[in-house]
């Protein structure tokens, strides 16, 4: 026999389910981008370096540092995937490293580093675009490296939906994978006179954000994480050139 619910449970679970329905619509609304975005100021070093992935030695112990840990489009944190970048200048070039602690690795097998990896942003990645245009601000450089030392960079235009494949940088790119604490990491030394004809010099400010994808399956399974949150939704999560932050470039 079945019996009606009494009154008092009836709205308890009406509540429940409102609760939860306001909770799932919150879920999709994305953060919301406040101004002045996030900077990133980096010291200049004298000497050219020689590029190495090792966070411990002398070239990257010193370099300023900045944290990839958040969702690009919800306000969602991925604290076991923090990822660290350090980064300094010399008068001819821009040095990054990342440090990038993971559980699983998606790569492109078998490597294959010495052109192009096209669609390299389908597997595990980390990527930065820079820009020196602050008029035409769908103009910029992207840059992206993996696990494996696979490499693409790309001249990008969007106002004219272009993705220039065939543009070199002349950068020079390295990774590492330290499997036994589970972090892989990569390593970029990017001529400044690839992203800018302008001559760089303390004070010079360019427009940036750095990134990183994580993870297996599907896009909707993986994990799209930026410093600079995008805060957009239904869209790609990176090219979103209004939302960038600012490569600052100091003493």
């Amino acid at each position: 026999m079945l019996q009606t619910p009494a009154p008092e449970h009836s709205m308890r679970i009406l509540l429940f389910l409102l609760a939860a329905a306001w909770l799932a619509a919150k879920a999709e609304e994305p953060c919301q981008v406040t101004f002045p975005t996030a900077t990133f100021s980096i010291s200049h070093v004298s000497s050219a370096p020689e590029l190495n992935t090792d966070p411990h030695s002398a070239i990257w112990s010193r370099a300023a540092s900045a944290s990839i840990d958040k969702d690009c489009s919800h306000k969602i944190d991925y604290p076991k995937l923090k990822t660290e970048v350090r980064g300094f200048w010399t008068d001819s070039d821009l040095y990054l490293l990342f440090t990038c602690p993971y559980s699983v690795l998606n790569l492109w097998l078998p490597a294959d580093n010495s052109k192009d990896r096209d669609k390299l942003w389908d597997r595990d990645v980390v990527e930065f675009f820079l820009g020196d245009d602050w008029k035409d601000i769908k103009h910029y450089r992207e840059f992206e490296v993996a696990p494996t030392g696979d490499w693409v960079d790309l001249a990008i235009d969007l106002g004219k939906e272009s993705y220039e494949k065939n543009w070199h940088s002349g950068w020079r790119t390295m990774a590492r994978i330290d499997k036994a604490n589970h972090v892989w990491y990569a390593a970029v030394r990017v001529p400044l006179k690839s992203v800018s004809k302008q001559t760089v010099a303390q004070g010079t400010r360019w427009r940036a954000n750095l990134y990183r994808i994580d993870g297996l399956g599907p896009d909707s399974q993986r994990h799209f994480m930026c410093w600079q949150p995008t805060c957009v939704i239904n869209r790609d999560p990176n090219h979103v050139p209004e939302h960038f932050g600012t490569l600052m470039f100091g003493k």
